[in-house]
């Protein structure tokens, strides 16, 4: 789905020194949410659910066309089931250089994973409640919304369609050192892409961990698909209880101008993956503003919990 994030623009300027601007924007979500708890849970199985995001952006550019920007976002979410309203706090800033097709991301990163292309294929519900990466257990360095955010690099290099990206993450406390590499190609109305991570804690008898995922998509009129697959292994893991191969798919359908429908499947071969499916609609009111819905199932290790949600989000 399309997503309207620039809000307003205010120019700063000091004398001798190019203008560089600073945006405002993203979205705000509110409704309800099921959760199916657990015999014998006093946890609520319905609550409200809510979001308010603020990113704010500032961008500069040299005279020879480098330009150069950062990013803090600040973001409020519910507490769930305990039915409180979370408060808002700025995360960890992001640095970005970009010259033509190259561009390196320092600070909260998102390592090539998170980076890749249709990784996170077409979610439903309001709150994303369920996707085709239910089956993934291996941590990979992401964008943190809330917290400080690993402190990271991401590189990509971007010729025609193709693209090859790399990141890296130092030795943090309680993990380790993270790197990975990634490389994607776009058509006409398709695409694919590969991406390897590695996570290598220093030190003697050390466990390390890997992934490996591909991801494809592809577009017939009003149709989209995505077919997720990967591998994931863990020295801690040589039973495969938790690391294994994973999969999933997700579709997009366009009823009409205004209105999408879409499913989402994950899974993975290991004992205590996550089994998930479901079911969700969009419909656009116009001004940014959507209402949004769904349902579905997650099943892990044998136990069923039905999900669902329905409310609002509008974009500013």
């Amino acid at each position: 789905m399309k997503k309207i994030l620039f809000a307003s623009t205010a120019l700063v300027a000091t004398a001798g020194v190019a203008a560089a601007d600073v945006t405002f924007g993203g979205y705000g979500r509110f409704g309800l949410r099921y959760a199916e708890q657990p015999a014998g849970s006093t946890a609520s199985d319905t609550f409200l659910e809510s979001r308010f995001r603020l990113n704010i952006d500032g961008t500069a550019e040299t005279d020879g066309g480098v330009q150069f920007s950062a990013r803090v976002r600040m973001q409020a979410d519910d507490n769930g089931a305990l039915n409180t309203a979370g408060t808002a706090g700025l995360n960890g800033a992001r640095f970005t250089t970009q010259y033509e097709g190259f561009r390196v991301d320092v600070g909260n990163i998102a390592g090539v994973i998170d980076n890749l292309p249709n990784y996170y294929g077409f979610e439903p519900g309001l709150s994303a409640f369920t996707g085709q990466y239910t089956g993934v257990d291996y941590a990979f360095d992401a964008y943190s919304s809330t917290g400080a955010g690993v402190n990271g690099v991401f590189a990509q290099y971007a010729f025609g369609d193709f693209a090859v990206s790399a990141s890296f993450s130092p030795e943090e406390t309680g993990a380790g050192e993270q790197y990975g590499i990634s490389a994607q190609y776009s058509g006409a109305n398709w695409a694919v892409a590969l991406g390897y991570s590695e996570n290598d804690p220093i030190g003697a008898g050390a466990d390390s961990s890997d992934m490996l995922v591909l991801t494809a998509s592809a577009t017939f009129g009003a149709f989209t698909g995505v077919i997720f697959v990967g591998d994931e292994s863990s020295d801690l893991d040589p039973t495969g209880a938790n690391f294994d191969t994973f999969y999933g798919l997700s579709v997009n359908y366009e009823v009409g101008a205004a209105t999408d429908v879409m499913f989402s499947y994950g899974d993975g071969s290991a004992t205590n993956d996550t089994q998930s499916f479901g079911l969700g609609v969009v419909q656009d009111l116009g001004g940014g503003v959507s209402l949004r819905g769904g349902i579905g199932q997650n099943d892990t290790a044998g136990v069923d919990q039905m999900v669902g949600d329905l409310g609002v989000q509008f974009n500013f």
